[in-house]
């Protein structure tokens, strides 16, 4: 036999993941319609007032009621969609050689950019 290597065609990089069904940007919205939020409370009444926070929030939510003895109330997925930081927007600045905010005419470098 010779010694040559046949190309056999191009293997693709991601062949570990795509064998066991592995999507890499699956987004998933906590609090949709598709994927609801699991939440546990420990009376009715706490569950109105929850009902009430996640109606005015605009999402969905499964809620359950756990009366037993030594229960824990799990509102977790709910305090993080609703305390999640928001994104930073910064004012665009003045370039030197545009328009002064102060509307004398005059260009940003000769007027308020000294």
């Amino acid at each position: 036999m010779s010694d040559k290597f046949f190309f056999k065609g191009r293997q693709d990089a991601r062949q570990n993941t795509l064998r066991f069904g592995y999507k890499a940007k699956v987004s998933r919205i906590s609090g949709s319609k598709k994927y609801p939020l699991m939440l546990v409370v420990i009376n009715e009444a706490r569950k109105q007032e929850v009902q009430s926070l996640v109606d005015e929030a605009g999402l969905h939510a499964h809620i359950s009621v756990d009366s037993n003895e030594g229960a824990v109330e799990s509102i977790y997925e709910l305090k993080l969609v609703l305390n999640k930081q928001r994104a930073v927007t910064v004012e665009k600045v003045t370039a030197r050689n545009e328009p002064c905010r102060c509307s004398s005419g005059k260009k940003y470098k000769k007027c308020c950019g000294q």
